[in-house]
């Protein structure tokens, strides 16, 4: 299974080829050029040492996928949905808000300040330094402005690279994951989509990867059109197990982390099930039999994160391009969404 050539490739998917082709260099550039916003952030987490963590969409991804990096370093994280925080408010006082919004625009940004207007606490993460969410709050901006085509690539890569700006104030050592922006990882996908081949619908699952694995299910359902949607490791133990089989893909994403073991034993049960199981690997535990192995270095954290996902970001495209002639260019939705 290979992509087309790229006068046949549609146009939806070479504005993606155009996005990720500037994410690691825009990625550098924003960690870099943000040191001094990361210290203003971390000064107010280390007052409140709680952080709420707010978005939409790929931006809920980016949050699931840091939340429990902020946790291990002690500040009680959490993240929520803009929607659901408009609709049954967390209290903001006294908390580190960081709004996430890669245009800045969306409808939800725009409510919850005009019902809010925010506090001294609250800082904006975004790709666009001109937009609403960047002149209502200060905010990490990444490089290369807002992100053109449809399904998220490099605002997601960007975004990380904000949070990475933030966590190396709070002590992260950054050379990990600034080595996988800066050398990406060459791992042969077409065993996975090989594996794929038949599946009408995909679940992805992690545990401390939970984030990663709910950012690949969003970008292969709007670009497939198929249903693809993430299940924490949990969550997916209790009950949906029912669910697998051939038809059912499942992608975990297992990483170097205390939590390894328990993605493996899902993986061993998936596998039991009949159902196509691919495997993001950067744990450098044993591969598990009956799964496809897409195997990384070891690691944890954004270090993971960050080399898995232009991994993710090439499996997605591709099997989306396998089932829709169109793919990448959307038929019900909007880049920025602007209405709820």
């Amino acid at each position: 299974m290979t992509m087309t050539s790229n006068d046949k490739r549609p146009l939806g998917l070479q504005a993606i080829d155009r996005e990720i082709a500037r994410q690691n260099a825009d990625a550098v550039v924003s960690f870099e050029g943000n040191a001094e916003q990361a210290k203003t952030v971390v000064a107010s987490l280390r007052r409140t040492g709680r952080l709420l963590l707010l978005g939409m969409g790929g931006s809920h991804a980016v949050n699931r996928a840091v939340e429990p990096l902020y946790r291990g370093l002690g500040i009680e994280t959490i993240a929520v949905t803009l929607s659901e925080q408009l609709g049954m408010p967390l209290p903001i006082v006294g908390r580190t808000v960081l709004v996430t919004s890669q245009s800045g625009e969306s409808a939800e940004v725009l409510r919850w300040f005009a019902e809010t207007g925010g506090t001294r606490d609250t800082f904006g993460l975004t790709l666009e330094g001109t937009s609403f969410l960047a002149r209502s709050a200060p905010s990490l901006v990444g490089a290369g402005g807002t992100e053109l085509a449809f399904a998220a690539t490099r605002s997601l890569t960007v975004s990380f690279a904000l949070h990475l700006a933030i966590l190396a104030v709070l002590g992260t050592d950054p050379a990990p994951a600034l080595a996988a922006i800066k050398a990406p990882a060459e791992v042969d996908i077409e065993p996975a989509l090989s594996a794929f081949g038949g599946v009408g619908a995909v679940v992805t699952s992690g545990r401390r990867l939970q984030g990663l694995a709910e950012a690949l299910a969003l970008g292969l359902t709007e670009l497939s059109r198929r249903p693809c949607f993430s299940l924490e490791g949990g969550q997916l133990r209790h009950g949906p197990m029912e669910m697998l089989g051939p038809e059912i893909g499942v992608v975990l994403f297992r990483g170097q982390d205390a939590t390894a073991d328990l993605v493996t034993a899902t993986a061993v049960s998936a596998v039991e099930t009949g159902a196509p199981v691919v495997i993001f690997d950067s744990s450098g535990m044993v591969p598990v039999e009956g799964a496809t192995m897409l195997g990384f270095e070891p690691a944890d954290g954004l270090a993971a994160i960050l080399a898995m996902l232009p991994v993710a970001q090439r499996f997605m495209i591709a099997f989306a391009e396998s089932r829709v002639e169109n793919a990448g260019t959307p038929v019900r939705s909007t880049k920025i969404t602007r209405s709820e």
